[in-house]
């Protein structure tokens, strides 16, 4: 299975609309262009004062023939939008005239965009921090229903299809919270399944990792403790999916150690989504399984969000934008 074509070719099939935010950054438009090209989304709208985005379109030869304009600042939704986000935030002490003036940022203008129906799908990135992305998609869009925690996953699409489904597993949290808490580990492994659902096409089989195996490294460290815990507030959720913890990696991905470690184990050693303890081991995790196994790595793709938001890095390719914004316009479903 090549993963950015099945995103691409998913995402046509599903039809989706598309806000980028970055509206006069050049590989945003360049990917812009080969969105709507290749109709990956059913419409693309930048954001930005008009004379500027196509100032910049211009300057990088690109034709926005079919793809929506909007400037925050003069747009009819500005003052509906700015409303919507003093009701949500007023308790915080947000002002009218504050909302009014944070509305004209286009990473919340996009966002809410999103939480209003008029985008399926937001992404951005290429020249903002994770963190302004981040907190736009949390203060306007907010986490799923029954979840608290805004989280990411990598895919990893590995060259023994042996491992995973068909080689393919994601791996979560590798890029957002540092050292997520036991209630933070049963909402990532939530968001997970459901990434694994959307981009892997698979039933999830999830392991919460740890350096302990069931107990074998005793019942004190608080780094046990705590994965632990996160394994039983998931099973109070009673989610609809397979999982086990705490696990060490050969005991969750290996079935005759699962058999000798970990005895009954619901996973069977056939895990496809693995919970990383801590941002740490998430990071070089699957930093080493991209380098040595000579795996890609596609992501960080955000999850968790009532509405699908994605962080690109700063130095992303225009090809990582539009595969990005396939993604994210697949984790949007069916409009």
């Amino acid at each position: 299975m090549d993963f950015a074509k099945t995103m691409r070719e998913k995402a046509v099939s599903l039809g989706n609309r598309l806000v980028l935010p970055e509206g006069t950054e050049p590989r945003t438009i360049q990917a812009a262009r080969k969105i709507a090209d290749g109709k990956i989304a059913s419409a693309v709208t930048l954001l930005g004062a008009e004379s500027a985005v196509r100032k910049a379109a211009a300057e990088c030869s690109v034709d926005l023939s079919g793809i929506g304009i909007v400037d925050p600042a003069g747009s009819e939704w500005l003052e509906d939008f700015a409303g919507t986000y003093y009701e949500k935030r007023k308790a915080k002490g947000m002002t009218p005239e504050q909302a009014k003036t944070d509305m004209l940022s286009p990473l919340r203008f996009g966002a809410m965009m999103v939480n209003k129906g008029y985008a399926d799908s937001m992404v951005a990135g290429a020249e903002s921090t994770t963190a302004d992305v981040l907190r736009a998609g949390l203060t306007v869009i907010g986490t799923a229903p029954g979840s608290k925690t805004a989280s990411s996953c990598f895919v990893m699409q590995l060259p023994d299809e042996s491992w995973g489904s068909g080689g393919l597993m994601i791996f979560s949290d590798c890029a957002v919270i540092p050292t997520p808490s036991s209630e933070q580990l049963a909402d990532i492994a939530v968001s997970a399944a459901k990434s694994c659902r959307d981009f892997i096409g698979a039933e999830p089989v999830a392991a919460f990792l740890s350096f302990s195996t069931k107990g074998s490294g005793g019942n004190k460290d608080e780094n046990i403790l705590r994965v632990r815990e996160g394994v039983r507030l998931l099973g109070e959720k009673k989610p609809d999916f397979v999982f086990d913890g705490e696990l060490q990696a050969d005991a969750a991905l290996v079935p005759a150690v699962t058999q000798k470690k970990a005895p009954g184990s619901p996973v069977e050693g056939k895990v496809n989504t693995l919970i990383f303890p801590d941002l740490g081991a998430g990071n070089i995790g699957y930093k080493l399984v991209q380098r040595l196994a000579g795996a890609q790595a596609f992501g960080p793709f955000l999850q968790g969000f009532a509405k699908p938001v994605s962080d690109l890095s700063r130095g992303c390719s225009v090809e990582d934008i539009v595969t990005t914004a396939a993604v994210t316009l697949v984790q949007a479903g069916k409009h």
